[in-house]
């Protein structure tokens, strides 16, 4: 049995899974299965993994249940069939440092964690690093994370055996990670920042992400709809946010 579990969800991402898988093979740390989640992908994606599977018989193939769709989905399927005692997620267009998985298992033993997340940098459409590095803080508690959005996907890794596999799946909502990062710190835990930029997230032009006026709206329905939170304390966090989200951004 596998260390690690690393997550990957794939939908028309056949121009990035050879890169993907070498990268998790290039990793110092090599006790890891890779599962593949193949999200009804119609570009070739499919028979890719097929053949990358073939060659190494630590990664999986799996795919979402017919009608399911999306990344959440994606992800919880991972999540469900995981082996390892480690948990940890990798989308399919972003880089990890070849070290990543070694010093971020380190410290999350170190601190005796349950839940632990890196420093990560902006990349451009090549994943090449712009040199805008956002820091992890020390900690974050649920608090904290719901005025800045700094934990990233491809940064985060869990200790099975000290959290409940079921309070990591995460909500069939835009910004799916955001709401299951905030609904494990509200349950008590504290994500522990090592402060390494490990990862690079790729931002293609057209990306979800970069479209401000959809990611202001993602973030209040969080606030309003997942959280349930007043409209005065959504105000209060939203403002908070989106200065702290502009800063990171310049």
């Amino acid at each position: 049995m596998a260390a690690v579990s690393i997550v990957t969800p794939v939908y028309n991402a056949a121009v990035y899974l050879e890169k993907t898988v070498e990268l998790v093979e290039a990793q110092t740390f090599s006790d890891w299965e890779l599962l593949l989640v193949d999200d009804h992908s119609t570009d070739g994606s499919r028979p890719l993994m097929v053949q990358l599977a073939g060659k190494d018989g630590r990664i999986r193939l799996l795919e979402t249940a017919p009608g399911k769709k999306g990344a959440a989905s994606a992800r919880n399927t991972g999540i469900q069939q995981a082996k390892g005692r480690y948990l940890a997620f990798l989308d399919a267009d972003d880089v990890w440092r070849a070290d990543k998985l070694e010093r971020e298992l380190d410290f999350l033993r170190q601190k005796d964690a349950a839940f632990v997340f890196t420093s990560y940098e902006f990349g451009d459409e090549d994943a090449a690093g712009t040199g805008k590095v956002v820091r992890a803080p020390r900690t974050l508690s649920y608090r904290q994370a719901l005025s800045r959005t700094v934990i990233f996907t491809s940064t985060v890794m869990f200790d099975l055996t000290k959290i409940d596999r079921a309070l990591l799946y995460m909500p069939d909502i835009k910004s799916e990670d955001t709401a299951a990062w905030w609904q494990i710190l509200r349950a008590g835990y504290t994500a522990w920042g090592l402060d390494e930029n490990l990862v690079i997230y790729r931002r293609p032009k057209r990306s979800l992400s970069s479209n401000k006026m959809a990611a202001l709206s993602r973030i209040w329905n969080l606030y309003r709809i997942q959280e349930k939170l007043s409209v005065p304390a959504s105000a209060w966090y939203f403002c908070f946010w989106a200065v702290r989200a502009t800063l990171r951004r310049l």
